[in-house]
């Protein structure tokens, strides 16, 4: 039976859908299926994970490495280089080809494995999240991964599981899930059995239960109805798998340069041609060879391959810092990002509930200075007190052993497992080292209406705990516990402890009251139970912001970087927690207001507001559009399904690695593996720093590049009016010859920028404000750096050229010098660049090897055999004079055009 047999059979939704004909449409019943028919299934259905509908297969992302404008001059390039032999008098170079195709085929193998490795540590992270689910097959009950997960399977629901599946609720315990990851609701659903009408919203079918959803309380037992993409997350997944993926400021710009590096180079290649074959007497070979050596040396080979590496660079420092990065490009975004919009819980807070403060006795124990736990694992033991003395310990005693015996947590050797807030009870007696013995022998369960809770334990005597909202518990009392003793509980004593709930509720804490008494008859009505109980005390809890997060705010800000907290919690709770990490809480706004604003209000009132309370996705959303028509750079948090839109618009979107859900993480750029803000800041001074060494290799490539390209354009132009002879002839037309640069671009260039790549970040990067997102990687002041660079690179490199062509009259050593001079002052110049950013050259050692690498292998193209192969000579001691003398020429108009450049940009 197939998933369209299923549609056709089901005349209404799985919600409104009688169980018995679940039953029948899905063939399967109580005691599940059998073995043979989950296999059968799983084989049809497919397995029961949400699939990233944009997963690129390993081919395409191969082949999507060559497809840049650089790669296609350099490929028009080896064809004309092969073309050449069927001009007559020509023949085609097949060493030349054949160099020029290695170039492209090791970039593209280069980026291929960055990318390759990227996806596969995202895949790794889903694999690792891979949740079990306990089935019934042939009626017995087993535990199988959840990606095994068929329609038709009956599933066991426990406090604390991971739904695996869309399914029908057969019976229900007190069960509740929290289904805030679909629909952005964080109160927990109670659950029950029946139908619901057919066009019941999704947030109000309490007869289901969604897959990426959790149970938080009660237990139960549902039969699997759709699995995979058939769910409702997968059909969110669906819809964003169609939307088309948004270049970032970065691959634009990337993109752009090269498309404008290819239109100058192709432009000069048809002036030079037209000015060779109108006014010169060279031979069309010759000319056509001008144009392949000037495509060559006007595309900087390893400018995509140096990219790939920092930013691969950049992405593996930031994995050692939690921080997985989806796409490569988006590190270098993280620099210009200038407002966060942050959730609160699990990335702002601790996300485990804690108690905080205590009332009993008529004084309060405030444990906000205790020293927190780490999630999951049972404390140690230790004294809980206000002043240090064994009476305020016993006062508050009683008050803990009822917050721990009236509560379902279960708990193991490592940890615990519950509803957080009762959790957070548990914990706090376990600390205190507080004994919570006794048989439960009934329980008057919590409900909406009621509004509290009631255990009956048996130890030593019948006793009645309760717990529940502070002023219903205060009803069914009549009397109060005070330092051991029971006395009246006066309109004095309530009006305090009223007066003392307000107070905690007032610092956004989430406040109980407790009572016991005791008993007789454990089968008497519940209100007999529940009345006249003695008043215990107050324990009021919060989720309390991460130590290390104010300090990460404050970094922010003096970086120019504004932070945004887009909370489901109520405004009270946002203002307070804001208030505790150094945000503005006044103005703060709650999501009813977002909706009731215009477009136009909108952006004015997110440009004064640091806290927005009861935030849905849809608010999540037009918060996003408002600050992006602002000229906003902006990363964006979230963690459920329906957070998914916000991320996927947002310049940066970061998902939880912890708590996220696949959805969540397959629309986002970057996954936060310990959801914790400070990785956002570690990440975005980062990017930073990956943007200043960007700068410096594309200055340092580029203006290699523009250098050799008016090296060529010029040299030909002045040798065919200078040395006419010496330029007309087909062997004798070039002032490099394609190998040549080839060899610079890949040898001299490449393996220094590589290391440059990997520079230390400068001090100070978080004290500057980020990035104008309008400027790009070449800015007006490098532009000038690289203008000049060039352009004094081919003036004193065609003046040694000349100098030597008409010293010695040998155009092969002329170009040796020329080769070797441009070689020797790239890798030296390489300093000067980074002496701009306060860097010295000990502060790279890579750098240092680098250079001293690239200088050998020059040495060794010079003066072993390998010379014959590239066409040049060795060089005498004088000529190496000439070059040192060109060089320090070099050197010293740089630094003062240097200088003049800094004082023009910093006035």
């Amino acid at each position: 039976m197939t998933r369209y047999d299923l549609d056709t059979i089901r005349s209404e939704p799985w919600h409104a859908t009688p169980t018995n004909e679940i039953f029948s449409a899905l063939a399967t019943d109580e005691k599940g299926l059998s073995p043979d028919e989950a296999d059968r299934r799983l084989s049809e259905y497919g397995t029961n994970d949400i699939h990233d509908a944009e997963r690129t297969s390993v081919l395409e992302l191969l082949f999507s490495q060559f497809r840049d404008p650089l790669i296609y001059l350099l490929v028009m390039a080896a064809l004309l280089s092969l073309g050449v032999g069927f001009i007559p008098g020509g023949e085609p170079n097949y060493t030349e080809a054949a160099f020029i195709g290695l170039i492209i085929g090791a970039n593209g193998l280069f980026g291929f494995i960055q990318d390759y490795q990227a996806t596969r540590s995202v895949e790794a992270l889903r694999e690792l999240a891979s949740p079990e689910a306990t089935v019934v097959r042939d009626g017995q009950k087993q535990v199988i991964d959840a990606e095994q997960v068929v329609p038709g399977e009956i599933i066991h629901l426990e406090q604390g599981d991971a739904i695996p599946a869309d399914a029908r609720v057969l019976t229900a315990d007190e069960l509740r899930t929290n289904e805030s990851p679909l629909t952005g609701e964080s109160t927990p659903v109670q659950k029950t059995t029946g139908t619901v009408d057919e066009d019941t919203l999704l947030a109000e079918r309490h007869n289901m239960v969604y897959k990426n959803t959790t149970v938080v309380k009660g237990r139960g037992r549902a039969v699997v109805v759709e699995t995979g993409m058939e769910t409702e997350v997968g059909g969110i997944a669906t819809q964003l798998g169609g939307a088309d993926e948004q270049q970032t400021p970065f691959q634009a710009e990337v993109e752009q340069l090269g498309k404008q590096i290819g239109g100058l180079v192709v432009a000069l290649i048809v002036l030079v041609v037209a000015v060779q074959f109108l006014f010169t007497a060279t031979d069309p070979v010759a000319i056509l060879l001008v144009g392949i050596t000037l495509a060559v040396a006007g595309v900087p080979e390893g400018l995509p391959a140096v990219v790939t590496f920092t930013l691969a660079l950049g992405a593996r420092e930031m994995v050692d810092r939690n921080a997985l990065v989806r796409r490569l490009p988006v590190v270098e975004s993280l620099g210009s990002v200038d407002v966060i919009v942050t959730d609160k819980t699990g990335t702002l807070t601790e996300s485990r509930m804690t108690v905080t403060r205590l009332y009993a006795s008529g004084s309060v124990t405030d444990l906000s200075d205790s020293t927190a736990q780490s999630e999951g694992e049972v404390p140690e033991r230790r004294q809980i007190d206000d002043d240090g003395n064994e009476r305020s310990r016993s006062s508050v005693t009683p008050l803990l052993r009822c917050g721990a015996l009236c509560n379902n947590v279960d708990r193991t050797d490592d940890e615990y497992r519950g509803e957080p807030t009762e959790i957070a009870l548990q914990r706090i007696a376990d600390e205190a080292d507080i004994e919570s013995l006794g048989e439960r022998v009934r329980e008057i369960k919590f409900s909406s209406e009621r509004k509290r809770m009631t255990v009956l334990v048996e130890y030593g005597e019948l006793t009645a705990y309760m717990k529940g909202a502070p002023e219903v518990v205060l009803d069914r009392c009549d009397s109060i516990l005070e330092d051991g003793d029971v006395h009246e509980l006066t309109d004095e004593k309530r009006r305090e402890i009223l007066d003392q709930t307000t107070s905690f509720a007032g610092d956004a804490l989430r406040v109980l009251g407790f009572a016991s008494k005791a008993i007789e008859d454990p089968s008497a009505d519940a209100d007999q139970i529940e009345d006249e109980m003695v008043f215990l005390g107050l324990q009021g809890m919060i989720d309390p912001p991460r130590e290390e997060v104010e300090e990460a705010i404050s970094d922010c800000q003096s970086a120019g970087i504004r932070t945004i907290l887009a909370t489901g919690d109520n405004l009270t709770t946002a203002k307070a927690v804001g208030e505790q990490i150094g945000l503005d809480p006044d103005g703060a706004h709650p999501g009813t207001d977002v909706d009731e604003q215009s477009d136009d209000q909108l952006t004015r009132t997110i440009e004064e507001v640091d806290v927005f309370a009861r935030v849905t996705p849809d608010h999540k959303v037009r918060l996003l559009n408002a600050l992006q028509d602002n000229g906003h750079t902006v990363v964006m948090t979230g963690d459920g399904v329906n957070d998914a839109p916000a991320l996927t618009q947002a310049d940066v979107g970061v998902a939880m690695g912890q708590r996220g859900t696949d959805v969540a993480r397959q629309a986002s750029d970057m996954i936060l593996r310990d959801d914790n803000f400070s990785t956002i800041r570690d990440a975005i001074r980062e990017g930073r720093g990956i943007f200043e060494n960007v700068r410096k290799f594309v200055n340092y490539l580029v203006s290699t590049n523009t250098g050799e390209v008016l090296v060529v354009f010029l040299g030909v132009l002045f040798g065919s009016l200078l040395f006419p002879g010496q330029f007309s002839a087909t062997s004798k037309a070039l002032i490099l010859t394609p190998i040549l640069i080839l060899w610079i671009n890949l040898a001299a260039d490449t393996l220094p920028a590589l290391a440059l790549g990997a520079d230390p970040h400068a001090d100070g990067l978080m004290n500057r404000p980020p990035r104008p997102t309008d400027e790009g990687v070449i800015n007006a002041r490098v532009l000038v750096s690289i203008l000049t660079i060039a352009i004094l690179l081919a003036v004193i490199g065609l003046g040694i050229f000349f100098y030597a062509l008409d010293r010695t009259g040998s155009l092969l050593r002329a170009q040796s010098l020329l080769f070797t001079f441009i070689v020797v002052v790239e890798l030296i110049r390489i300093q000067v660049i980074r002496s701009r950013y306060d860097q010295t050259l000990r502060s790279n050692l890579w750098l240092v090897g680098a250079i001293g690498v690239s200088l050998l292998v020059h040495l060794a193209v010079l003066y072993t055999p390998l010379h014959d192969f590239f066409q040049v000579v060795p060089l005498a001691p004088v000529e190496w004079v000439w070059i040192v003398v060109g060089f320090v020429v070099f050197l010293l108009l740089n630094v003062v055009v240097s200088r003049l450049n800094t004082r023009v940009f910093e006035s």
